[in-house]
């Protein structure tokens, strides 16, 4: 099966303990799987001064001397509370506050929300900051979960140094910082599907004709430099030396090495002056998947699908995945990445709704749905420094995170 570990290639160096002398950063990677999905969940913080980490961590973090990333096996119960049977609870629908702002939020199964969703419900623990809805019976009531996304999950942590310099301050709690902020939940809850996709989900503010959104060319990139590379990199390790590449949703850039491995990239995109700046297209074709999921090529054509921050305005999504399944060759890969930037008006509805690890559970619904994949898997990176000379370094300091969603065909 195929593993990713977006940290790979950052120029750092392999953890030594932790003496005065040692770099700036340190890379904290979460592995685990769930439903037969793998995934890795990684961030750079900065380096702390002093180890103060959950029981059972700190003499691992505090006596280590290897020479290669250190990597701890981490049970149930030992990094977070283990999964409590109590911590699941049944509430009428009438407590779930449907009206937030100017906004109504339908209670969808396996979605996640803030703990004040559910304020003045009789069996909300005191301070949960969310909660995911596992069942809603035909009566309203809801069956609520307030456990951690990765209770009851066996974990594999990974500690390496980096030496870069990233933004924030040092985590008191360096297992705390692998787990909280979204690790976890991109999973379904116990294998069941996830209602991403009832009602106006698909649904975008500007229902125009795309063709009109893209008429004009836009020679500019969505995210930022170091995000771009991680991207980069992650292709670089997807797509064989001399295969076939279809760059889904593509412009004037497909984020691929000018002088790669593929031999041939397809670029499929809506803009024609912008498939024509793309200097590693071999061919072009003008393609509105939204008009027509239809992809224009013959079964078993490509030995890697690509799609570059678009994957959110695709308005048939599971046909689209279809289509991408039989175009791909035996043993061929799909990898859809994204962040958190997009055109709002552009995005289908749900995009907007989600936390940003949701949109990896979204994205990876699509390929389920779709069917026909197996080695299916997630990654996320977060923490990086923003280039000095991005136009938003003064604003935000971090980089753009990066989430990726694959899938292989058998």
């Amino acid at each position: 099966m195929y593993e990713y570990n977006p940290l790979d290639d950052l120029g750092g160096q392999p953890a030594q303990g932790f003496g005065a002398t040692a770099p700036q950063a340190l890379g904290i990677c979460l592995r685990w799987r769930r439903g037969g999905v793998g995934h890795h969940d990684c961030r750079v913080v900065p380096r702390p001064g002093a180890v103060s980490e959950s029981p059972g961590l700190r003499e691992w973090f505090g006596n280590a001397a290897s020479r290669r990333p250190l990597t701890k096996a981490i049970a149930p119960g030992e990094l977070l509370p283990d999964w409590d049977d109590d911590l699941l609870r049944s509430v009428p629908g009438g407590f779930f506050r449907r009206t937030q702002g100017r906004i109504t939020v339908q209670p969808r199964v396996g979605r996640f929300y803030p703990g004040n969703f559910l304020a003045g419900a009789p069996e909300v623990p005191t301070g949960a900051a969310a909660f995911r809805i596992a069942e809603i019976s035909p009566a309203g009531v809801m069956t609520v979960d307030f456990n951690h996304p990765l209770a009851g999950i066996d974990l594999e942590l990974e500690l390496r140094v980096v030496d870069i310099d990233p933004p924030g301050s040092p985590p008191e709690d360096l297992g705390r910082a692998a787990v909280m902020n979204g690790p976890g939940m991109q999973a379904r809850w116990r294998d069941r599907p996830t209602d991403f996709l009832a009602g106006e989900a698909l649904a975008r503010a500007d229902d125009s004709p795309d063709s009109a959104f893209y008429a004009a060319p836009r020679m500019v990139q969505h995210l930022d430099a170091t995000a771009l590379e991680r991207i980069r990199h992650l292709y670089r390790s997807v797509v064989p030396r001399g295969g076939a590449v279809l760059d889904l949703m593509s412009s004037w850039t497909s984020h691929l090495d000018g002088e790669g491995a593929a031999q041939r990239v397809a670029g499929l995109g809506m803009n024609a002056d912008e498939l024509a700046a793309n200097p590693v297209l071999t061919e072009r074709v003008v393609h509105d998947m939204n008009t027509d999921p239809r992809l224009p090529w013959p079964d078993a054509s490509f030995d890697t699908v690509i799609c570059t921050v678009s994957v959110e305005y695709l308005t048939s999504p599971v046909e689209v995945f279809r289509e991408i399944r039989r175009v791909l060759r035996p043993g061929g890969r799909f990898v859809a990445t994204f962040s958190n930037r997009w055109f709002p008006t552009k995005a289908i509805a749900v995009w907007a709704e989600l936390h940003e690890f949701e949109r990896m559970g979204l994205v990876l619904e699509f390929f389920l749905r779709a069917g026909g994949f197996t080695g299916l898997g997630t990654s996320s990176l977060r923490g990086l420094p923003r280039p000095p000379g991005d136009p938003y370094a003064d604003r935000l300091p971090a980089s753009d995170p990066v989430f990726a969603v694959w899938g292989e065909a058998p």
